[in-house]
């Protein structure tokens, strides 16, 4: 082997040791702290406008209220779920572990069509971290450069300040944050009142209040990024599920290799040089710290960063834009036109008819649930020539609108209901009834010892609001 084939093997490895390890540490395991540039650009217009209307609906949701009810609420301590107005019960959970695997389906897919834009224009931590913390960060402490010199230096005046008052905001957003995120948990009138006792009436609640706190200024003010590449498994599913036709943020290493500095009045394409000017934008914004230069990475998570700074670039030098933008890997080879195509086309439909099939199970869930189960040790009585059981009924009105009800026995026929109480049964919006009837029939009407029945609910106007299988017991008849 030459000395120059060995040189440049070694420079091909050297090149690749990227991927034995995480963009924000050393080779000693040691953290490197990302301070990247402020972009700017199209996309990060865009992305800002995706923002705050993501930031609007977080604060403003809680406060949103479909007929009466939260918009979304879950409320796992009393066992209260909303869900777009729609109140959720225990009994409707196979709805949302269904609404869970098609979710999951659904993420899968979309990512192996359209790669990781979720995580670069719809993820909460890139959406906080990018568009609320880092805004901060750069009022207050300045572009990259200002924070890399601030970090290097003394713990004067200055540095002390302007720490101060980024680490007072930080938390106080923290807090915010907490506050919002109980809303969804508990409502925001039980938060107003939790915060007007204070913390002598509910010490617990102001713990967890505290507890998460901390924990999203921990992530926000100091673990970061890490949380993509090293928490997130988004990044590492990512692998298994993009493909040559999978859009992502790529370079176009064909136009731009044989990178070299660029030089006024020359011809890069005559003297054998790439478009790629070397000229490390595209890593200095990268939240991440990568170089999307190597291609696609698990720490990328396609906030088009680079795009913008790459096109400013090439815009000044009077280069084609595109040099890194959005693109499959199969288009970037073959230097094809990206294309939409059937494969794409088919999937994207299939997705819109994931979330239909999601939104019919959620409306899908009829506005009344009854059951009547016969009380555990119970058994059938005979009197007046009439058979008797009894029957603890359990109704729940799904809906919001008051509901006059009544029992009906659909087969057999000729049934006797006996109600302890009044025969209209009156249940409010969201609520639940249990009460007792006897059911009978005459003697001669049952020819089994256990008799199928189905008992049917009904509203004032006589339309059947939900039915329940059961069984009616009676004496045991030989039959020959």
């Amino acid at each position: 082997m030459s000395a120059e084939s060995g040189s440049s093997k070694f420079v091909e490895i050297e090149n690749d040791t990227f991927r034995n390890s995480v963009g924000t540490m050393d080779e000693t395991g040691k953290r490197k702290w990302v301070f990247p540039r402020k972009p700017k650009g199209k996309y990060t217009n865009y992305r800002n406008y995706a923002s705050y209307l993501m930031l609007a609906i977080f604060f403003g949701l809680p406060f949103v209220k479909i007929n009466g009810n939260p918009f979304l609420l879950i409320n796992v301590i009393d066992r209260r779920f909303f869900i777009l107005g729609q109140p959720f019960y225990l009994q409707d959970f196979f709805i949302l572990a269904l609404g869970a695997v098609t979710s999951v389906i659904f993420v899968m897919l979309f990512t192996v069509v359209f790669g990781r834009i979720f995580c670069g224009w719809l993820c909460p931590q890139t959406l906080f971290m990018e568009m609320v913390f880092r805004k901060i960060e750069y009022w207050i402490e300045g572009d990259r450069n200002k924070q890399m010199k601030l970090d290097r230096q003394e713990w004067d005046a200055e540095k002390i300040r302007k720490r101060l008052l980024k680490w007072s905001a930080f938390a106080f957003i923290s807090l915010t944050i907490a506050h919002f995120m109980f809303m969804y948990i508990v409502g925001y009138k039980e938060v107003f009142r939790i915060m007007a006792e204070g913390p002598e009436h509910h010490s617990m609640k102001f713990l967890v209040m505290l507890f998460f706190t901390m924990t999203f200024y921990f992530v926000f003010a100091w673990l970061r990024e890490q949380v993509c590449t090293l928490v997130c498994p988004y990044g590492r599913l990512q692998g298994v599920l993009i493909d040559k036709q999978t859009i992502n943020v790529y370079y176009d290493f064909k136009r731009g290799e044989g990178r070299s500095k660029w030089r006024n009045n020359e011809d890069r394409k005559a003297a054998g040089k790439g478009d790629c000017i070397d000229c490390h934008q595209c890593v200095v914004v990268c939240p991440t710290g990568i170089d999307i230069r190597n291609g696609q990475q698990l720490e990328c998570v396609n906030c088009t960063a680079c795009i913008d700074a790459c096109d400013e670039v090439m815009e000044k030098v009077g280069l084609p834009k595109g040099l890194v933008r959005y693109a499959t890997e199969a288009e970037i080879e073959n230097q094809e036109t990206f294309k939409f195509t059937s494969r794409m086309k088919a999937t994207t439909v299939f997705l819109a008819l994931l979330i239909g099939f999601l939104g019919f199970l959620m409306y899908d869930r009829g506005s009344m649930e009854a059951k009547f189960i016969k009380p555990a040790g119970s058994t059938f009585f005979v009197k007046d020539g009439k058979i008797t059981n009894t029957f603890i009924y359990t109704l729940l009105n799904k809906s919001n609108e008051k509901k006059i009800l009544t029992i009906k026995v659909m087969t057999p026929t000729n049934a006797e209901i006996t109600y302890f109480g009044s025969e209209k049964i009156i249940l409010k919006g969201d609520e639940i009834l249990k009460g007792n009837i006897n059911i009978s029939f005459p003697e001669e009407d049952i020819k089994f010892s256990k008799q199928n029945m189905v008992i049917g609910v009904f509203d004032e106007k006589g339309e059947m609001l939900d039915s329940f299988d059961t069984t009616f017991e009676g004496p045991f008849k030989l039959t020959l």
